[in-house]
C-alpha cells in the first residue's frame, strides 16, 4: 500500500499568503486554487490524495464526496468538524497516512494513531516547487520526480531518534 496524502483543506489554505489571497475573492475560489496545486504536486508525485474541507455548518447530514483532477475531495456532515473526519481516515490507514495540518491537536491524535503529521507551511513549500516545476516545464513526460543532488556525508555526528528517522522517511516520500 502507497502513502495516503490527507490534508486539512481550509487550515492549508489559510496558512498560504497565495491560496489565502483567493479565498478572500471567495471559498469556492480558494478551494479551486488548492486543488489546482494539488493536482500539479500528484502530477510529480504520484500519491492518493484525500483533501477534507470543513462543512460543519451545513445542512447535509451526509458526509459528501467527490473527485476532482484525480483527488477525493470530502466535506464534513453537519456537525461534525474535519479534523473528526480526518482522525476516522487515519485510523484507518495508520502508518500509511500522512496528514497535512498545522492544528497541534489534531497532529497528536493522528499520530496517536501511527500517521506522520506534517505542518501546513511545511508542506506548502513542496506543493508551490511541484506547480512551480510543472508550469515552467521544468518536469519532462514520464519524469515522476525532481532530480536530486546528494549531500550526505560520510558519517551522521549524531544518530536520530527511531521515531524521527521514521518521520523522515515518510516525509521523504512526499
Amino acid at each position: 500500500m502507497g502513502l495516503h496524502l490527507i490534508i486539512d483543506g481550509y487550515n492549508l489554505i489559510r496558512s498560504s499568503e497565495s491560496l489565502a489571497r483567493q479565498e478572500r475573492v471567495s471559498l469556492a475560489e480558494g478551494r479551486r486554487a488548492l486543488l489546482a496545486r494539488l493536482a500539479a504536486y500528484r502530477r510529480i508525485r504520484p500519491c492518493s490524495v484525500t483533501v477534507v474541507f470543513d462543512a460543519a455548518e451545513s445542512d447535509s447530514r451526509l458526509e459528501r464526496t467527490e473527485r476532482i483532477k484525480g483527488i477525493k475531495v470530502l466535506y464534513s456532515p453537519a456537525g461534525q468538524s474535519a479534523d473528526r473526519v480526518i482522525q476516522r481516515l487515519t485510523t484507518g490507514l495508520g502508518a500509511g497516512a500522512l496528514v497535512v495540518t498545522s492544528d497541534r491537536e489534531l497532529a497528536g491524535s493522528v499520530e496517536a494513531a501511527g500517521a506522520t503529521a506534517v505542518s501546513s507551511p511545511e508542506f506548502e513549500d513542496r506543493m508551490e516547487m511541484a506547480f512551480y516545476m510543472e508550469t515552467k516545464g521544468l518536469v519532462e513526460e514520464g519524469e515522476t520526480e525532481p532530480p536530486r543532488r546528494s549531500t550526505q556525508k560520510k558519517g551522521p555526528s549524531r544518530r536520530r531518534p527511531r521515531s524521527e528517522r521514521r518521520r523522515l522517511v515518510r516525509l521523504r516520500k512526499v
